[in-house]
């Protein structure tokens, strides 16, 4: 064995991984016990060209290990120590850094104690330790982790070795990875412990303020609700916005619960997202789940039991207010009052809460590593009636085949139910949701009428009152998912490497509702039942070769090239039923209605091909670059146009590498990052360029006659919208990396945007999907991360700030306005215009009046306006008249910045986590308000109206009650969304090693947080995260939305 000589250059690595790296690169077999395995400190194994035996007696004595050679074998054991009586003694010493320089407020540990100091300014400490014979840990942020065996000495010295594992931090990016010091694209990292910091419902919440340039927002807070993800704004106006999510390599793959999930990568500029060709405009997500490592089997069991109340309520009238409000506006109406006033916010909500509880296990061996987790959410929603429940399995597989040939799998499945309350549908009286209706109801009704049946209101439309809505409409979706993705990894050449994978995702859902005869809408059919059923299946084959030389000392290359093939199918069926005998059977007896209304079906398919490559090439360990492009063709588009190649090309220079900054004791780490691409998004629904027919069904003299009839024009030139994006990047870390900073800037233009455009008349058309605009945005990214104290008191900090610009550049031109379009998102009959779409301005500006308080005299009277008492409107052209021409732009949805500040406390066992979250700009339009705001009489209204306008009340800006009031849109229904909202503060207890070896635990803590403690805020409605839409175009609305939760968490996490 003296005569194996070795290079090794493992700085910041375990024991497994440097014995592991020195059996790979020699002929013996290296055994070891579980004292080995278990040790997860740092160790630095630096040599050049010694001997095997050399080395393994110098990593013994630092490590406390002994070795014996057995022919090809070479078998660890444990030091066996002479016994001494046990000898307190107080051990002075000093910790300097490389370079001889002091390192003040490292930390000192009698290992397995909490008994500890830090150094003071001069790297000086003195402690009192329990035997003379102690182990002694040194740490100290940015350094290698070091231990100190006494062996009877009162004073020692220790020198610690940079530790370069943060900057050499490995990041998965497309088809591979790099180490973070490399990377030359614009990439956020989140990790394990970010993702699980606290309780969140999915993994996409977990993302909220975590990343600079990453939007998360939800259109209602109900139970089991989807969070949408934006990164760098609208890139679109009628295609998706919506990144792509990619898991354990498969391209469009459903996020796991946060539990299993070891690394989220976020790719931002075209230099990152460019591999992904037509799906990258977005940005993208990659999710890497955990895995086992070599080692006997870890169990981790999580548990943990949260409340939820609402997090706000609308301020209404009370009976005895309303009944004033309502006679005063009809002396005639005489409501219906049972002498005790109902407040229908109190009837609709409850305590929720949340069950979450996951059990994993994870070990292996030198073949074989594996990772089995099953986790159970349930929870309770804060509105009657209101349910959702989720049930997962999440299994990855790796298995060594031999030193060339890997193989593997990563399984995903997953079943949830949920259990919905009627949501709000739009203007049609009929339709009106719970939430909405509790704010509409009369407060002098109470649930059942005389007769003892629910009650319908006796004010405006006939509808239900939200009480009977939540509890008696039923809503239930079931749906199963299984995502399979395996692998084999084949090393063909020494520095050549082929990867095949083959992922399949099959998703079924099952939707049934169903109106009572209770309910009016089910009293007047005798009962409406829905029922539903959507399939869908992916699959994807993808291979690709990697080939990594590093070609003397300055010239590293790494190639990479492969072939990706998807297809997709969906098929779906509907039918509506109505005319029951009984309720009993739900919509588990649509052939017992005497009246199929509707019974529909749908199939279609979609397929996307691609080939792709990528070169990386770095000189002298100080020039990255990155040079990408992929070849996609999607199904979805037109004949002409179904391919489109889409390239990168990045370059990254390590400054502190230079000759005038390498010698820098405060520069870590200063790289300039730039990048410029092109990628494109294909997010419209299969076969939008082809001509389409629709069923016609007629009646003539008494006979059914059925035919087809045009519906849609066909467009043979339908392509992909294209996003060209440049990113110009720093990254710096200071002060042996307790410090760094990120800057972004960023400008991307999206052109051939997808819209419906108006057609001739002669055409038999209204519209035809075409190419037409471009939209920019331009933005700048700030991340801050910074250790402020460590010591017995941690303290760490990381804080990002994003401001984005969102600008309509082109529109189509049209004969009637210019290039301006007009459209409504409204869901209030008679409200008008809401929005348009104008050069020069941000997507989906608010188009409506400027409010001008009161009508006070005959001469603000317009033509067309309110009369003394009404509402006041600027009349813009000056005409006397209120008309369409006094409109103008009302409000802006798009936020100025948004940004999130974390913190992380650590004081011995205790840890408190703070994470504060706001945005500052942006408007929502408050249909809401608007609704109750009219004060016609046909709901229940907010308490600003009991300082409404009269002859005795003047002096005013909320008009008189009339019941013509008809909905207007105006500035009077546009708030700021400005926040600012305590996410999380969790307090925390990890219980001591001493303990936790009497239960045989490796770990745990227990925790206790709140989220969405408080907010500060000028909106005037329920949330000002609130979104009633997730339509690229239709953004910052209000309309009953299920509002988000307040909530308190007690949990208890655990290893053995």
């Amino acid at each position: 064995m003296n005569t194996t000589n070795l290079t090794l250059n493992e700085k910041g690595a375990t024991l497994v991984k440097i014995l592991d790296k020195i059996a790979n690169v020699t002929h013996f077999n290296i055994t070891y016990g579980d004292f080995i395995a278990k040790n997860n400190n740092q160790y630095s194994a630096v040599y050049k060209n010694k001997s095997l035996t050399l080395i393994l007696e110098d990593l013994g004595k630092r490590a406390q290990f002994d070795f014996k050679v057995n022919g090809d074998e070479i078998l660890i054991g444990k030091i066996k120590e002479a016994k001494q009586p046990l000898q307190k003694a107080v051990i002075t010493g000093n910790i300097v850094d490389e370079m001889g320089e002091p390192l003040p407020g490292a930390t000192i540990l009698e290992k397995g104690t909490n008994n500890g100091v830090t150094t003071d300014f001069n790297g000086l400490f003195s402690l009192k330790v329990s035997t003379n014979n102690a182990v002694i840990v040194v740490s100290y942020l940015g350094f290698v982790t070091q231990e100190v065996p006494l062996n009877g000495k009162k004073e020692i010295s220790v020198r610690l070795i940079m530790d370069s594992s943060s900057l050499d931090e490995v990041v998965i990016v497309g088809y591979g990875s790099v180490k973070k010091s490399d990377l030359t694209g614009s990439v956020s990292s989140i990790n394990s412990e970010d993702l699980v910091a606290f309780p969140v419902m999915d993994a996409t919440q977990a993302l909220q303020g975590r990343a600079a340039g990453v939007t998360v927002q939800s259109t209602n807070g109900a139970p089991g609700s989807d969070y949408s993800i934006q990164i760098r704004g609208n890139t679109s106006i009628n295609a998706g916005n919506d990144p792509l999510i990619v898991v354990d390599g498969f391209i469009g793959g459903v996020m796991p619960p946060a539990e299993d999930i070891e690394a989220m990568e976020i790719l931002k500029d075209a230099s990152s997202t460019a591999i992904y060709g037509a799906r990258g405009a977005n940005g993208v997500v990659i999710i890497s789940t955990r895995r086992g490592a070599k080692g006997k089997t870890q169990f981790s069991f999580s548990s943990s039991y949260s409340t939820h109340e609402e997090i706000n309520r609308l301020d209404l009238l009370n009976a005895d207010q309303f009944t004033t409000f309502i006679t005063e506006l009809d002396p005639s109406f005489v409501p219906e009052f049972t002498g005790e006033g109902v407040d229908w916010q109190d009837k609709i909500y409850r305590t929720g809460g949340v069950q979450n509880y996951q059990l994993s296990a994870s070990g292996g061996t030198e073949k074989i590593n594996y990772y089995l987790s099953g986790s159970i959410f349930d929870q309770k929603g804060i509105v009657e009636s209101s349910d959702f429940k989720r049930y997962s399995i999440t299994s990855n597989l790796d298995l060594k085949v031999s030193e060339s040939v890997k193989i593997g799998s990563s399984i995903f499945a997953r079943r949830t139910n949920k259990n919905g309350v009627k949501s709000q549908e739009g203007g049609d009286a009929a339709q009106t949701g719970v939430i909405s209706g509790a704010y509409k109801f009369s407060p002098t009704q109470g649930v059942t009428d005389e007769n003892g049946d629910n009650s319908l209101s006796v004010i405006g439309y006939p509808i239900d009152n939200p009480y009977a809505m939540s509890t008696e409409y039923e809503n239930e979706a079931i749906t199963d998912l299984f995502q399979g993705n395996v692998y084999a990894e084949v090393g063909i050449l020494k520095y050549l490497k082929l990867k095949s994978t083959l992922g399949v995702s099959i998703n079924h859902s099952r939707t049934g509702a169903y109106y009572p005869t209770t309910l009016d809408r089910g009293n007047s059919v005798g009962g409406e039942a829905t029922f539903s059923n959507r399939k869908s299946t992916s699959f994807i084959n993808e291979n690709y070769l990697t080939y990594h030389k590093v070609i003397g000392k300055n010239h590293d290359f790494s190639i990479m090239a492969g072939y990706s093939l998807q297809k997709d199918r969906s098929e779906s069926s509907n039918i509506i039923a109505s005319g029951f005998i009984s309720d009993s059977f739900s919509f588990w007896n649509l052939g017992g209605g005497t009246n199929p209304s509707s019974v529909d079906s749908e199939l279609s398919e979609t397929a996307f091909e691609a080939f792709f490559g990528r070169i990386n090439y770095t000189l002298n360990d100080k020039y990255l670059f990155t040079f990408t492009g992929r070849q996609e063709g999607a199904s979805v588009f037109a004949a002409n146009n179904k391919y489109g190649f889409f390239p990168s090309a990045a370059f990254g220079w390590k400054i502190s590498d230079e000759n005038f900054l390498s010698e820098s004791n405060t520069i870590n780490l200063l790289k300039l990052r730039l990048s410029y691409g092109q990628v494109g998004n294909q997010a419209i629904s299969p076969y939008q360029s082809l001509a389409s027919f629709t069923d016609v069904f007629s009646t003539v003299q008494g006979s059914t006659v059925t035919a087809i009839r045009p519906s849609t024009i066909s467009n043979n030139d339908l392509t992909w919208e294209t996003t060209t994006q440049t990113n110009i990047g720093v990254d710096l870390q200071i002060l042996r990396n307790r410090f760094g900073v990120t800057l972004d800037y960023y400008n991307m233009r999206t052109n051939d945007l997808l819209f419906d455009v108006p057609t001739p008349n002669y055409t038999g058309f209204l519209t035809q999907l075409q190419n037409i605009g471009t939209v920019e945005n331009k933005g700048f990214e700030f991340a801050v991360n910074a250790t402020i104290l460590q010591g017995d008191l941690k303290w760490k900090t990381y804080a990002n700030i994003s401001f984005n610009k969102n600008k309509i550049i082109k529109l189509v031109d049209n004969d009637t306005d210019g290039n301006d379009i007009f459209y409504s998102s409204s869901p209030l009959s008679g409200a008008g215009t809401t929005q348009l779409l104008r050069e020069g301005l941000s997507v989906g500006q608010f188009w409506g009046y400027l409010y001008d308080g009161v009508v006070q005299t005959a001469d603000d009277v317009l033509v067309g306006g309110e009369e003394i008492g009404g509402e006041k409107f600027k009349d813009l052209n000056g005409d006397g008249a209120l008309t369409d021409d006094d409109r103008a732009v009302i409000g802006d949805p798009h936020p100025d910045f948004s940004w999130g500040w974390n913190n992380d406390f650590n004081y011995k066992n205790f840890s408190l986590n703070v994470f504060v979250q706001g945005s500052k700009g942006g408007e929502i339009l408050n249909y809401t308000l608007m609704e109750l705001g009219a004060l016609n009489g046909r709901t229940n209204v907010t308490t600003e109206a009991l300082n409404r306008w009269s002859p005795t009340n003047t002096d005013t800006d909320i008009p008189e009650a009339r019941v013509s009031r008809s909905f207007v849109t105006s500035d009077r229904w546009v708030d700021d969304a400005s926040y600012i909202r305590v996410k999380n503060i969790s307090l925390g207890y990890n219980f001591s090693e001493a303990l936790l070896s009497k239960i045989n635990l490796s770990s745990a803590r227990l925790y206790l947080s709140g989220q969405n403690l408080f907010t500060i805020t000028d909106y005037k409605g329920i949330d000002p995260e609130v979104s009633y839409s997730n339509s690229s175009s239709n953004i910052g609305l209000d309309y009953g939305s299920y509002p988000s939760v307040k909530s308190y968490t007690l949990g208890l996490n655990i290893e053995f």
